[in-house]
């Protein structure tokens, strides 16, 4: 078990080699033009709230007692940094007890794996923009999540403990379907398996690849892995589809390892030489 311990952190460890100081992103000024700022909207009632959450892959809320304290415009103004993020806030005495606030708390929810992560007590009394930034740039999981040194971190966090991988260059000329598909498979097996994209033509991605046996030939692949045992196995696929997505990851939850077929036809080969 320790071992198994050891060899999950060494993956980890991994897969976050390349962190640097700057992944805890810095507020920079929108560069839209707009004039009016974005705002977190305003959540009166337990209804609007509930389907504000439903209605967002992340949604971060502001659960306040007092609009004037500090935490509320380092809110604001991650709004304007993270526009793919539905911000809310809400000082309704029924909206906190129906999400059993009991003080000033920020909550980002997100829908792949129901998750509700908090930050409240100090954590939000001290609250800057560079921690809130990171909090929500780390936990930030979506149906499909681009693999990156913050990304990583929240994926090792989640409850799900198996991932899917495709590991495909953005460049690729049939990128863009390709994603289609796979964001249509990723719906099939939410809250099972999740869905993250490596970018093989970034240099950084090279260990992760790595790590899978994986050649720059056969790509672009799928790896699935289970965190608590580090199973794994790939398949390489030329053309993404939802029903050989879906085949690979219904045979990888029943048992079956094309890997190891693969190794076994090998080793037969070998001999027969």
């Amino acid at each position: 078990m320790e071992a198994t311990l050891s060899r999950c952190l060494s993956l980890l460890f991994l897969f976050i080699c390349m962190l640097s100081p700057d992944v805890a992103a810095e507020i920079q000024e929108s560069s839209d033009g707009s004039d009016a700022p974005l705002e977190p909207m305003q959540l009166t009632d337990v209804p609007a709230a509930v389907e504000f959450i439903a209605a967002a892959e992340v949604a971060v809320i502001g659960f306040f007692q007092d609009l004037e304290i500090p935490a509320m415009s380092v809110l604001r103004g991650m709004v304007q940094n993270f526009q793919d993020v539905s911000f809310g806030i809400s000082t309704d005495s029924e909206v906190l007890a129906h999400y059993n606030i009991t003080g000033n708390t920020i909550s980002l929810f997100r829908l792949v794996d129901n998750e509700q992560l908090y930050l409240e007590g100090e954590d939000v009394e001290s609250i800057d923009a560079t921690k809130l930034s990171r909090f929500i740039e780390i936990n930030s999981l979506r149906l499909v999540t681009e693999y990156n040194p913050a990304t990583v971190i929240g994926l090792f966090n989640s409850m799900i403990q198996i991932h899917l991988l495709l590991m495909m260059n953005k460049a690729f000329p049939e990128y863009e379907e390709s994603m289609h598909r796979y964001q249509k498979a990723a719906k099939l097996f939410q809250g099972k398996i999740l869905f993250i994209l490596v970018d093989s033509g970034l240099k950084g991605n090279e260990k992760v690849i790595a790590f899978f046996k994986l050649k720059k030939s056969e790509l672009p692949a799928l790896a699935i892995y289970r965190t608590v045992d580090e199973e794994w196995d790939t398949l390489a696929m030329a053309d993404i589809s939802v029903e050989r997505v879906q085949n690979f990851c219904d045979g990888f939850l029943e048992g079956k390892r094309l890997r190891e077929n693969r190794e076994s036809e090998e080793k037969t080969q070998k001999v027969e030489l």
